[in-house]
């Protein structure tokens, strides 16, 4: 990159003794945002989205490799460290792996394994195998007319039940007496029979799915799929409880295992089925209870990870920081294959490289902004947005004295909607917050026009891009946000996002507008108004 520096320019003074020095040292907003240029855009990507980070992953050792590019990048452009007594560019973000051992049920000598024969929706720990009995119990239901638990003591026991709730042959279902279906078979009606088997003193419960055996079987091949794309262990905040763990485990079973299980036939069961809908009420447990062991291994292990700071101190008003971020990390190598994720996050990664690197030049010849800016790649965004939620639970600057934040996340790309239609950016969450952030936009926008779309502002747009990327977690603490995206393609979240596939020509244009609304928000004489709150 070529940069204008005062060595370059104080010659320049000799020969011209009646210019003065403030206006030979000053740069423009727009010299400065011509700075960012697409050959130094590729060769920080180049970097950032080699075969040798092998993806990013979130704590992985390449990880941390890009987070040292980066906040070696940071220094050399003068902005400093803020983190901890060392003042480190390196904010440790404290994550869990929880994952599983041994996930098995034993039952007449056979075993089934999790995510083999059965999947979970609630997982109580059992680090050793534990010897249980299992006791039937219909739909599992209790409701105003209708008990499931009436002659039955399940106190230390398995239940075993039925998923959903009878339907009578009219169509109707017999709790409601209508069309509609009640509390026993909503989305996530398996809490309620979870909640009301725990309140008999059960120690489990085995629901046996509604779906075909051919359905179930695709459901375990789905979830097998997500286990080999994200593994078998989830990340998560050490101080947090796990979000998949509990007191209670509850396993979705097939009817085939369930029958197994009970030393039946599914035949049986849906004889059993019948036997309700005619009597409409529930019948005695015609199954012998049976011993089963269970062994849920749950795994917890510590994470290396960081967020990435880089902290420019501003000069009258440098107690209120603008807020500039993109996550750095990526999803790894799966199947043997590196997802590089060059567009997704790499393309925002050296976006913020690059802004930085023009206000850290601005700051050399003597123009630093009005107010701070903190320039921020976060971890964790592709584990639950979790770097960013982090830094708002623990901020280095207070959240009251951020003016806004502006996201990169993707900025290297054309989607098919723009294919041959020139230069545009989304917008995403602009006009949420505050009115004047959307205004300096749209006015920031008029020194080099690309077209802003902001169709994803929608809020019944179904892909709800407003909440998948750090920005909002920023938005949920009232804080103005912009989210810069150039949608999805094919190659999202594809071992296909590589660097050769990258348009740097319009991420130059895109980066150098983020500059240009940045040092606008940075050097305004008050700060962005918080007044609105569209959702």
């Amino acid at each position: 990159m070529k940069k204008i520096t005062k060595s370059i320019l104080l010659p320049l003074i000799c020969v011209l003794p009646f210019v003065s020095c403030r206006t030979v040292a000053q740069l423009t907003p727009d010299s400065l945002a011509k700075t960012i240029t697409a050959a130094d855009l590729k060769k920080h990507l180049i970097y950032i989205a080699s075969d040798s980070m092998r993806g990013r992953d979130t704590g992985s050792p390449e990880q941390r490799v890009a987070a040292k590019y980066i906040a070696d990048k940071f220094e050399s452009y003068g902005l400093k460290g803020v983190v901890g007594d060392t003042k480190s560019h390196l904010q440790l973000v404290d994550l869990v792996k929880r994952g599983w051992g041994d996930f098995y049920l034993k039952a007449n000598s056979k075993k089934y394994n999790y995510l083999s024969d059965f999947i979970s929706n609630s997982i109580a720990p059992m680090p050793k195998e534990e010897s249980l009995e299992t006791v039937f119990v219909g739909y599992g239901i209790e409701d105003k007319d209708f008990t499931d638990f009436e002659k039955v003591d399940v106190k230390d026991k398995i239940v075993v039940a039925f998923e959903g709730e009878p339907r009578l042959a009219d169509g109707n279902y017999l709790i409601s007496g209508t069309s509609e279906i009640s509390r026993w078979s909503k989305d996530g009606s398996w809490k309620e029979k979870m909640n009301l088997a725990k309140s008999k003193g059960a120690k489990g419960l085995l629901i046996i799915s509604k779906q075909s055996i051919e359905d179930f079987e695709k459901t375990i091949k789905q979830r097998q799929t997500m286990m080999k794309r994200f593994g078998n262990a989830r990340l998560g905040f050490r101080e947090m409880s796990d979000p998949q763990g509990s007191d209670f485990a509850v396993l979705t079973i097939s009817p085939t295992m369930a029958a197994e299980i009970l030393k039946t036939t599914t035949m049986e069961f849906e004889a059993v089925k019948e036997k309700i809908v005619s009597a409409k009420k529930s019948v005695d447990n015609l199954f012998k209870n049976q011993p089963i062991s269970l062994k849920i291994e749950r795994t917890v292990d510590g994470i290396e990870t960081y967020n990435v700071l880089g902290y420019l101190e501003g000069t009258d008003k440098k107690d209120e920081v603008v807020i500039v971020t993109s996550h750095y990390d990526h999803v790894g190598v799966q199947d043997g294959k590196i997802y590089n994720g060059a567009d997704d996050d790499g393309s925002g990664t050296v976006s913020v490289l690059e802004v930085a690197q023009a206000f850290g030049e601005a700051a050399k010849s003597g123009q630093k902004p009005r107010r701070s800016i903190l320039f921020m790649t976060v971890t964790g965004e592709e584990k639950g947005l979790l770097g960013s939620e982090y830094y708002v639970k623990h901020p280095v600057f207070p959240l009251a004295n951020t003016v806004c934040d502006l996201n990169i996340d993707m900025v290297g790309r054309t989607d098919k909607e723009h294919e041959g239609k020139g230069d545009y950016i989304y917008v995403i969450g602009s006009d949420k917050l505050s009115s004047e952030l959307h205004s300096a936009l749209l006015e920031q926008n008029k020194k080099s026009p690309i077209d802003l779309d902001f169709r994803f502002n929608d809020p019944s747009d179904p892909n709800r891009f407003y909440y998948r990327s750090d920005h909002y977690n920023f938005a949920k603490n009232k804080i103005p946000v912009a989210f810069f995206f150039n949608g999805v393609h094919d190659d999202y979240h594809q071992p296909t996002d590589d660097v050769e596939k990258i348009e740097f020509d319009k991420m130059e244009k895109r980066a150098r507008l983020v500059f240009n609304l940045t040092w606008e928000i940075a050097n305004r004489e008050k700060r962005l108004v918080v007044d609105s709150d569209k959702k």
